[in-house]
């Protein structure tokens, strides 16, 4: 069973309901941080949000991956499973019997889309809550490595832990100050990535 049609309307729409769950996610984490980073954004953050979030780890590539294959086969699986009692419950399905096939091909379409919009909202609202509480905590606690470094040049560097950066900021932490900063990319010569071996040259 193919979705290309319903998808084709749907896609300026799913990329913009995208685009605000990347919003949602992104002001829920920052904002348990004290920050309201769209006073911090440009538009180009903003539209590429959704796009680094599903880049930003391997597994939550690959789920993500997953989940839209998963979804795009789901209208095909309900139409051969509707009959199953757990299915119907699960997908809350109704009788299709007085539907014609074009009809069913798109009601099923349809539930596949809602289940995908949920799963994502919960995706991006439970990323964005449960990642700034676990960061707010850490930071508590005096739980964090300070093992990058940010070098402003005439040798002047502070040791950090790095938060996030977009276009225009670094957001970090320094040792013995629980106080976020910002530093605008403008006056940072480079970052060094003890982690990973990577320097982050202007």
């Amino acid at each position: 069973m193919k979705i290309s049609d319903d998808l084709e309307k749907l896609l300026p729409f799913g990329y913009l309901f995208l685009i605000l769950m990347g919003i949602l996610k992104d002001s829920i984490y920052y904002y348990q941080l004290g920050i309201n980073i769209l006073k911090y954004s440009t538009i180009t953050d903003i539209l590429m949000s959704p796009i680094a979030e599903f880049t930003s780890n391997p597994v939550i590539l690959g789920a993500i991956i997953w989940l839209f294959v998963s979804h795009y086969k789901l209208p095909k699986y309900l139409a051969k499973n509707s009959h199953k009692r757990i299915i119907q419950k699960l997908f809350e399905l109704k009788p299709t019997n007085e539907l014609t096939k074009k009809e069913t091909q798109s009601y099923y379409n349809g539930i596949a889309i809602k289940s995908l919009a949920i799963v994502l909202l919960s995706f991006f609202l439970g990323y964005g809550m449960a990642g700034g509480y676990y960061l707010k905590e850490k930071i508590k606690r005096n739980e964090l490595k300070y093992e990058s470094k940010l070098n402003f040049g005439e040798e002047k560097s502070e040791q950090i832990y790095l938060i996030s950066a977009n276009s225009l900021y670094y957001f970090y932490l320094t040792k013995g100050n629980d106080a976020i900063q910002i530093a605008p990319l403008g006056s940072v010569k480079n970052i060094e990535v003890a982690q990973t071996k990577m320097i982050f040259q202007k």
